[in-house]
């Protein structure tokens, strides 16, 4: 299997995938686009228990959590409370 998704040609940019688990309802997840203007281009709403796994991609280089949530990532969990 390529890295394409299965819509598209996106191609994944380092491939690294993050995960977030919504502690409370609400929780929001924005992507962050790259390029000289960093811009808003993607939200999700999280209800508690739910998860989201997503990549960072050509388009995203960035992600802001806002809410009480768990991220994990290669580099460890963070808690959004800490």
């Amino acid at each position: 299997m390529d890295n394409q998704h299965s819509g598209g040609n996106e191609q994944a940019a380092g491939g690294d995938y993050f995960v977030v688990k919504a502690k409370e309802q609400g929780v929001t997840v924005i992507g962050l686009t790259r390029g000289k203007d960093t811009r808003f281009h993607h939200t999700e709403k999280l209800d508690k228990g739910e998860v989201l796994i997503a990549q960072f991609t050509d388009h995203t280089s960035a992600v802001k959590v806002r809410g009480k949530a768990l991220v994990y990532t290669k580099h460890g969990m963070i808690d959004t409370e800490e």
